[in-house]
């Protein structure tokens, strides 16, 4: 196996490196329901037209978006599909440790659950 450059490095940690700001994660959750123009975005995310701006500037940079301007208006959409996919296989990924500790938080709740029983049985 050929050792990858360090240029492709690069570009796959600039790519995640878009994805790993919550704010973007949140407008591309907003426009996974379809396109919408900055001003939606700017109210539901409840932040500063400026903010909103400067992560779909990014988020456009990186081929994730696309933007259309209709008079002074401009609307985004999500170009690149692979970044629902990953965030699909994130969350899946994230889901399973969750159950996988809650499964353990419920063992460790019976056993004392029990213990606690074995203890009064032992008093009374």
């Amino acid at each position: 196996m050929e050792p990858i450059s360090a240029e492709v490095i690069q570009q796959v940690a600039d790519y995640f490196s878009v994805l790993s700001e919550p704010m973007r994660l949140k407008i591309l959750n907003l426009l996974g329901s379809g396109e919408k123009c900055v001003q939606e975005l700017v109210e539901v995310t409840v932040t500063s037209q400026a903010n909103v701006s400067k992560h779909l500037k990014v988020m456009m940079q990186a081929g994730i978006l696309t933007r259309r301007t209709e008079g002074t208006s401009s609307f985004y959409r999500v170009a690149d599909d692979l970044s629902f996919q990953l965030c699909s296989l994130v969350c899946d990924r994230i889901a399973s440790r969750i159950e996988e500790q809650a499964k353990h938080f419920r063992a460790f709740s019976f056993s004392n659950q029990e213990m606690s029983t074995q203890e009064v049985g032992v008093d009374g």
